[in-house]
């Protein structure tokens, strides 16, 4: 087994609270939702060495009855290995998270009922809403660790901070 990763509250603040900024600079002129979620992904995982870092985004799902249009998550820019493509609502972290409309935090992803196994190496998972200006999720960050019980209210504090002063054509 992997040697287990420690970092303490006060260090991963400090990683937040210096990739903040730069997160900032990065999205502010770009108004293009794709782009500011790719680089958003590039600098959380190279800032932490996350196993998988990236966004599910609320599409409709293609259903040919017009008079309810259901959705569903569909991968968006992520940097990690090969991933889940689409999820339902309500269905694994992150399709709970969206229909909860609120982040969850997972130490150990094998006690999450119905967890979706994109990688048998994720040991734990962090997955935060992203709300549109009408207060609707219009996607979720999802973050996951090889390491059990990586995330903790630090990282669910600075990523809610992080998602809501970021422009993903939200605002």
């Amino acid at each position: 087994m992997a040697e287990e990763l420690i970092i303490t509250a006060k260090d991963k603040g400090g990683i937040y609270a210096q990739i903040l900024p730069q997160i900032e600079a990065v999205v502010s002129a770009e108004t293009d939702m794709i782009a500011n979620m790719a680089n958003v992904s590039a600098i959380l995982k190279e800032a932490f060495g996350f196993w998988w870092v990236g966004f599910y985004i609320v599409k409709p799902t293609g259903s040919s009855d017009t008079s309810h249009v259901e959705e569903e998550l569909v991968l968006g820019p992520f940097q990690g290995p090969l991933a889940c493509t689409r999820i339902k609502k309500g269905r694994g972290v992150c399709g709970t998270a969206w229909a909860k409309e609120e982040t969850i935090i997972v130490p150990d992803v094998e006690q999450f009922p119905g967890h979706i196994a994109c990688s048998s190496l994720s040991r734990s998972e962090i997955v935060v809403p992203v709300f549109a200006s009408d207060g609707s999720v219009m996607a979720v960050l999802d973050i996951d660790s090889e390491h059990l019980a990586t995330f903790d209210v630090t990282d669910k504090e600075w990523l809610e901070r992080m998602l809501h002063e970021i422009n993903f054509g939200n605002k």
